[in-house]
C-alpha cells in the first residue's frame, strides 16, 4: 500500500492513505489494518490524495456523502482508542443527531463527570466528524472550543460544520 507523509507542526510524520478536498480543510485519513484509525484537519493548501486501498475510499466516499446530506450515518470499520472516560464521552457524543448540538456540561451530567473532562475528551478525538465532536458546545451557547483551541482556524471548521448540519 503507498503511503504519503506529511510533516506535522510537532514533527512527526503521518502516514496518510488519502486526502480529501472539503470545503473547510483537507482531511488526512489514516488506516491502520482494516481500520480508520484517524482523521486529520490539514490546511487547505495541502496536496489531495487519493485514496490507497478499499478502505481509503469507503472513507471518502462516506466523508463526501456526509458533505453532500448531513444527516448521513457513517457505517465504517473504527479502531477507538482512548481512556473509558473518553470512550464514554464519544459515545454519547455519537448519539447527538446532526442538526442538534448539546453542551459541554449536558454530556458531563450524564456521565457524572465534569465539563472540562468531557472537553478534553473532545480534544482528544482522534475521529472528528466521525465522532462529532463539533457538535458540543458551551452551556450558554456559545461554541466553546474545537480541537483543544479556543479561537482561529479551528472555531472557523466548527462553525462551518454546525451551519452545514443546520442547513
Amino acid at each position: 500500500m503507498n503511503k504519503s507523509k506529511s510533516n506535522q507542526s510537532d514533527g512527526s510524520v503521518r502516514n496518510y492513505q488519502a486526502k480529501l478536498i472539503t470545503p473547510f480543510a483537507v482531511l488526512g485519513i489514516i488506516i491502520e489494518e482494516d481500520w480508520l484509525t484517524d482523521i486529520d484537519y490539514l490546511p487547505l493548501d495541502v496536496q489531495p490524495m487519493a485514496p490507497q486501498g478499499y478502505l481509503a475510499k469507503e472513507v471518502c466516499r462516506q466523508l463526501q456523502a456526509y458533505l453532500v446530506e448531513p444527516t448521513f450515518k457513517f457505517d465504517l470499520s473504527l479502531h477507538i482508542g482512548g481512556t473509558t472516560h473518553q470512550r464514554r464521552v464519544w459515545q454519547a457524543i455519537q448519539n447527538v443527531s446532526s442538526g442538534c448540538t448539546i453542551s459541554y456540561a449536558e454530556i458531563a451530567a450524564q456521565l457524572h463527570s465534569a465539563p472540562r473532562a468531557v472537553g478534553r475528551a473532545c480534544g482528544a478525538n482522534r475521529l472528528p466528524i466521525i465522532i462529532p465532536c463539533h457538535r458540543v458546545i458551551s452551556k450558554s451557547g456559545g461554541l466553546g472550543g474545537f480541537m483543544n483551541a479556543s479561537d482561529g482556524n479551528p472555531l472557523e471548521i466548527k462553525r462551518w460544520l454546525l451551519r452545514h448540519e443546520s442547513a
